[in-house]
């Protein structure tokens, strides 16, 4: 029989107040988009302002709340508690705590695992108000992806070994906006330890990428790549692209010459030029690509191992003017006007601690990546372990979605390059001895030299032939992941591989 009734049920449920969503809002953000914000929080709050901005009256230090965007790091034990309450409630994260009680800012060692003194306390950082409407949840990334994401993209599914992996992204972080590869090889090979031929093969496999002619480092070798995809690159095609500046001149007695070709199939070849995209990066969207500053140093420390620091210059430098505070809170007469004031004085505040803690969260993520990939750093590419963002969690006491989202957007600059700090995150396959896990590009890779190998033998193997032998190399790995990768490669199944090589 229905009826109604009153109930009531006690019960525990996240709630994430306004204070904590601004709190992951600002982790996320990159330093431009930071900047972004604070120069709209500082035309909203009143009682802020840029530190070398020229106040209305001279600010005492006892009265001004700040933050310096100098060298800094973390005092490993003292801020441990506060760093991973950023997956809980806003009042766990800084409870009562005043600025003056913050930690002491040291810069960190990681090779020593020991905090030598800053240079500044880390006291003077943006400020701002609560969040837009709306903000705060997730929200689903409804805009087009731009050239270098696609370029990532295809790079994570080409089968490349890690360290040809992190070749690949080096190249394409110089691929300029119409698709062309503007930074010399030799170069790229020495920041990253590996030989120039390794390069140019990993080069190689990315002009297969999409779309066609990208990452050419000329408007020639652009053109060839597509003349090869249509199956029309040949000797006269390949004259004629080397005397592009013959045909800019309409020369074509010149060019007829040079082709050892007539006039009609010079008028073919000239027709076929001009289907081609001599931009082929041009068609995607996404903004203009803006020069990537480092939210993150490492340099190499003196007595051994690396120092992480954060880059003062991407680090917001503002003040709360406590003392107009006063002077507005006083004059203050109706509920609205002391409402207002009380509001902005406690978003100040609140976003000054966020990112005093959003800086401390960076540092401490970015010093645990280099600790893991401190091989990296002194050796090369070849030496980059298999990493994931549970691994950094567990041992810096966070959760993976904090670390996620430092890792987004945020840079490093170290001596081997500028590398976003999701660079150094590579999928791992456990070992079955108990061993070192294996990267899953690794393995892909192997598995692919395996079934190139099999013409040379004779003899194709199946998924399950190739899981036994990968078990035995101490690689613990199902079927089903061998597929996978499998498919992901473009390689056909042992059935019709064994059918085309009854065929050739």
């Amino acid at each position: 029989m229905l009826g109604q009734r009153l109930e009531i049920r006690q019960g525990q449920g996240l709630v994430i107040t306004p204070q904590l969503q601004q709190a992951i809002k600002l982790l996320q953000l990159s330093n431009i988009e930071l900047d972004a914000f604070v120069e709209a929080e500082l035309e909203k709050n009143p009682l802020l302002q840029r530190e070398d901005a020229e106040p209305g009256g001279e600010i005492d230090a006892p009265t001004a709340e700040s933050h310096d965007a100098a060298e800094m790091s973390f005092d490993e034990g003292r801020v441990q508690d506060a760093d991973r309450t950023l997956d809980a409630r806003s009042d766990d994260v800084y409870g009562d705590a005043s600025p003056g009680e913050r930690t002491s800012d040291r810069m960190e060692d990681v090779g020593t695992g020991e905090a030598q003194p800053g240079l500044n306390d880390w006291s003077r950082a943006g400020s701002g108000g609560g969040l837009p409407d709306g903000e705060g949840r997730e929200q689903p990334d409804t805009r087009e992806a731009t050239l270098w994401e696609h370029l990532q993209a295809q790079a994570s599914q080409a089968g490349f070994s890690p360290a040809d992996h992190a070749i690949a992204l080096s190249l394409i972080d110089a691929v300029d906006e119409g698709g062309y590869l503007r930074g010399d090889l030799s170069e790229v090979a020495e920041r990253l330890g590996v030989p120039l031929d390794r390069v140019e093969a990993v080069l190689a496999t990315c002009h297969g990428f999409e779309p066609t002619g990208i990452m050419a480092r000329s408007v020639p070798e652009c053109l060839k790549l597509q003349l090869i995809e249509r199956n029309r690159f040949d000797p006269a095609m390949a004259c004629l692209l080397d005397n592009l500046d013959l045909l800019a001149r309409r020369d074509l007695t010149a060019l007829k010459k040079a082709c050892g070709v007539d006039g009609e199939d010079m008028a073919e070849m000239i027709a076929e030029l001009k289907a081609l995209t001599p931009r082929p990066g041009a068609g995607f969207g996404g903004e203009p690509a803006q020069t990537v500053i480092p939210d993150v140093h490492v340099r190499p420390d003196p007595a051994g191992g690396w120092k992480v620091e954060l880059n003062a210059d991407t680090l917001p430098r503002l003040i709360m003017d406590k003392r107009y505070h006063g002077v507005v809170a006083a004059g203050a007469r109706s509920d609205t006007e002391k409402t207002f004031v009380a509001e902005c004085a406690a978003q100040a505040s609140w976003l000054v601690k966020s990112l005093d803690q959003r800086a401390r969260t960076i540092l401490k993520v970015a010093s645990e990546i280099v600790r893991q990939q401190d091989a990296f750093l002194a050796f090369g590419v070849e030496f980059l372990r298999p990493l994931n963002l549970k691994t950094v969690a567990d041992a810096i006491g966070m959760h993976e979605s904090t670390v996620s989202r430092v890792t987004s957007n945020k840079y490093v600059s170290t001596p081997r390059g500028v590398f976003e700090l999701k660079f150094f995150f590579t999928a791992a396959i456990q070992s079955s001895d108990g061993g070192a896990t294996h990267s899953a590009e690794a393995v892909r890779h192997r598995i692919k030299a395996m079934i190139e190998g099999e013409a040379r033998d004779g003899d194709v193997l199946s998924d399950d032939r190739i899981v036994e032998i990968l078990n035995e190399a101490g690689i613990d790995i199902a079927r089903r992941t061998v597929a996978k990768y499998r498919e992901a490669l473009r390689i056909p199944s042992s059935v019709e591989r064994r059918r085309m090589l009854k065929a050739g």
